[in-house]
């Protein structure tokens, strides 16, 4: 069987071979426009084409099939860069090299070969090939395939295909097919960790054998193939149709699936799925982003839905994910007058609990995350209610069972289901709207429960810029080549730090131009790779309003850079002390109230805990709703699971360095805590936390502050501006309470947010000679 498979082999080379020889050839100096009739090169048959298609509002260079009608791209170069301008040109040039050169002679590389080609040709197998001088391949379009594998093609492991954002966009979409050095053939969203729990189909073939290949034969037949030719894997068998009459390719669709397609030649027909790795077209991983659900419509199409008391973060771009549309801000005995609980049946998620709790039914689960001023989401299931960590992920629709989520939710929020106080005559009298609405709930959903498959996952090596799932799950790793176009060479300077300069920039998506922070960074240890690299993915899970968007990093040669969301408004710095005029004290208290809860979301509710290390008001954005953005995470120290406290080397900002930074101290959350102290008073008074130009009894802004609170002269702060004398007094304790000088006695950010909000009582700060004997009195409060 093996000798009859390596014949097979051989005489598909040898017509291959043979096809090249007969193949019309494209001399040196040949070349296309995009707006000529002269932009493409076709195959002898006409069935292929290469050479510029639309692509956007510009063009792309690639293969497409020429005589089938509905326009079928197979392969693209370059394939995430910018769209081509109509005025550039596609050259074989005289030095042998095949570029695109734009009007001012500025060359972009599309076949990177090491020799110098004599000729090429647009084959009728829909491979472009380089010749040398001797006619021998020395470049071919099949070795680097893009989401698409063609009769004839074959790759050998380890190599991805990467689906394309959209059917009109072919850069790297969302979704990949891996061919493992273990000859397992596996789908992951783009971007994730290589493991099993990632996946969600493979063939199912690891450790059959070494230098695994994925065929495609002319009559449809998609195969895997071991060293010796033995065949591991038929995953689609060929078909009866023989000859030239129909054509096949195999493709990673945008959805994340992937698919066998037919086309017949002498039909006016559209292609046909022959086969699809899997039914439920929301069974790939990552399909919506964080704190929302796939569901499938009455035409079983895959779609994304937010949890009740959450909204989009773009309507647009639902795969972003959902944040919530309202604060919970307050945690009180009698819960039941500012919150309610809304419920989704048969919706599965990642189970990430932050607490397990055994109760005997959903209602005593209803309550316990009720009385629990941390629990949004819990998870009720096999009589355990599983409190969730934020954000939520992985989820579905359609899971049969008996599971529960349950949604702590502001009242008067716009729900599917609500509860109420926990009174018996009130279940009794909605009791029936109760029941049709859950009926009319279930009825969105299949009643089919698939879990994710597992598979053996062995180291992989690929080199490939790794495009992050979506902007809410994973963050996209870019080359250094994409973000020097998106910056126009790094040209427009935002800002200047002392790990590296920030730039401007735009992304091009789908639905228009994306403007974009670039942070160069210039004093990352160059044995750092992995660490940044995992540093980066673990910050691109974090996922809060009051936190900047990271979208993505670069790690590419001695290039360190990150990629976040432009904020119109820039620093809090320039927000509080640039400004033609100054933010109110409503809008400021509620500016600090965001930054808590972004440190609090940092410190409590990752799956690691996150220090960041470098609070200040150069590092808080604010946006075009004026609203705080924690930002610059590159100082920032993650926590296993088991770590309460790090010791590592002095970080942060001068004035807003925590003492024990200082003293070669463990270093614990309780450093943010500082630093969020003196930004907090920086915000009161509206002033740098250093200032020369006062006088110097006033010149450190967190001694003049406490000399203002021990004289009973608050007031003095805020100068003349009109404001609730009590309420400012309330901010000064907080913010003296935080820059304690030992770290022990600071406050947690969770007790921070609660004084705050003005939920807790707060005592007074001590001295430093009552310092003491006023530890206990703030612990027990």
């Amino acid at each position: 069987m093996a000798a009859t498979v390596l014949f097979f082999l051989l005489m598909v080379e040898v017509s291959m071979i043979a096809a090249q020889q007969s193949n019309t050839r494209i001399s040196l100096g040949s070349s296309l426009s995009p707006t000529t009739n002269k932009s493409s090169w076709l195959s002898d048959s006409g069935q292929f084409a290469f050479g510029f298609y639309q692509q956007g509002n510009g063009f792309a260079v690639g293969i497409w099939y020429e005589k089938i009608k509905q326009k079928t791209v197979v392969w693209t170069a370059n394939r995430d860069d910018r769209p081509l301008s109509h005025d550039v040109t596609l050259l074989l040039n005289g030095d042998g090299r095949l570029v695109v050169q734009d009007q001012q002679g500025l060359q972009i590389l599309i076949a990177n070969s090491s020799l110098p080609a004599a000729s090429a040709s647009m084959l009728d197998s829909g491979n472009f090939v380089l010749f040398n001088s001797n006619s021998k391949i020395i470049w071919q379009s099949f070795d680097f395939p893009t989401d698409t594998l063609l009769p004839g093609q074959r790759i050998v492991g380890d190599y991805r295909f990467v689906a394309a954002v959209s059917e009109t966009n072919h850069s790297s979409g969302r979704f990949q097919l891996v061919l493992q050095l273990d000859g397992n053939l596996v789908q992951y969203p783009a971007g994730s960790p290589l493991s099993s729990y990632y996946s969600y189909w493979s063939s199912s073939t690891e450790n059959r054998g070494e230098n695994v290949s994925l065929n495609l034969d002319s009559n449809g037949q998609l195969y895997l193939l071991n060293s010796t030719g033995f065949n591991i894997n038929t995953i689609v068998a060929g078909q009866n149709q023989l000859g030239n009459n129909v054509t096949y390719r195999m493709t990673i669709d945008v959805d994340g699936i992937l698919r066998l397609y037919s086309h017949s030649l002498v039909q006016n027909s559209s292609w046909v799925a022959e086969w699809a790795s899997i039914s439920n077209k929301c069974d790939p991983v990552g399909l919506c982003g964080l704190n929302s659900y796939c569901i499938l419509n009455n035409n079983q199409e895959s779609d994304c839905a937010c949890l009740p008391g959450f909204d989009f973060i773009d309507q647009n771009q639902k795969n972003l994910g959902c944040e919530r549309n309202s604060s919970i801000d307050s945690c009180t005995i009698e819960h039941n007058e500012t919150v309610s609980l809304a419920e989704l049946d048969e919706v599965m998620w990642e189970n990430n609990p932050y607490s397990v709790v055994s109760l005997m039914n959903k209602t005593d689960c209803e309550e316990d995350c009720l009385t629990d001023c941390n629990c949004i989401i819990a998870l009720f299931e096999n009589q355990q209610c599983n409190k969730q960590m934020f954000p939520l992920r992985f989820a579905k629709a359609g899971s049969k069972g008996l599971v529960t989520t349950i949604i702590k939710v502001p009242n008067g929020s716009n729900l599917p289901h609500e509860k109420g106080q926990r009174r018996d005559v009130l279940i009794i009298g909605l009791a029936c709207i109760a029941f049709a609405l859950i009926i009319l709930l279930l009825s969105a959903f299949l009643a089919c429960r698939n879990r994710f498959q597992s598979h053996k996952n062995v180291p992989n090596k690929l080199n490939a810029a790794m495009l992050m799932v979506d902007e809410a799950l994973f963050v996209r790793s870019f080359t250094f080549r994409e973000l020097e176009l998106a910056t126009d060479g790094f040209v427009q300077e935002l800002g200047r730090g002392a790990f590296g300069t920030v730039f401007k920039g735009t992304l091009s998506l789908p639905n228009g131009q994306r403007a974009i922070a670039v942070k160069r960074l210039e004093k990352v240890a160059a044995d750092g790779e992995v660490e940044f690299r995992n540093e980066m993915r673990s910050i691109g899970r974090t996922h809060h309003r009051n936190l900047l968007r990271l979208l993505g990093y670069c790690h590419e040669g001695s290039n360190r850079l990150l990629v976040y969301d432009y904020m119109s408004n820039g620093s809090l710095a320039n927000f509080l002390f640039k400004s033609e005029v100054k933010p109110n004290w409503n809008e400021r208290v509620r500016i600090a109230m965001g930054i808590a809860r972004g440190i609090l979301y940092l410190h409590e509710e990752c799956e690691n805990q996150i220090i960041h290390c470098d609070i200040n008001p150069n590092n808080i954005l604010i946006d075009e709703k004026h609203s705080a953005k924690i930002a610059d995470f590159g100082l920032a120290k993650l926590l296993m699971q088991d770590q309460t406290r790090t010791i590592t080397g002095i970080r942060g900002t001068r004035g807003f360095v925590a003492p024990e930074w200082h003293k070669n101290m463990p270093i614990t959350s309780k450093a943010d805590v500082y630093s969020f102290g003196i930004v907090l008073l920086v915000i009161i008074c509206c002033r740098p936390s250093v200032d020369v130009n006062v006088p110097e009894r006033e010149a450190v802004l967190a001694d003049w502050v406490y000399e203002c609170f021990r004289a009973n002269e608050v007031k003095n702060l805020v100068q003349d501006e009109q404001v609730n004398e009590q309420e400012l007094n309330r901010m000064v304790k907080i913010g003296l309470w935080c820059i304690q000088e030992e770290p022990t006695i600071r406050p947690a950010m969770k007790n921070v947010v609660a004084m705050l909000e003005g939920t807790i009582d707060i005592p007074t700060p001590p001295d430093q000679v009552s310092y003491t004997n006023s530890i206990s009195h703030f612990l027990d409060s």
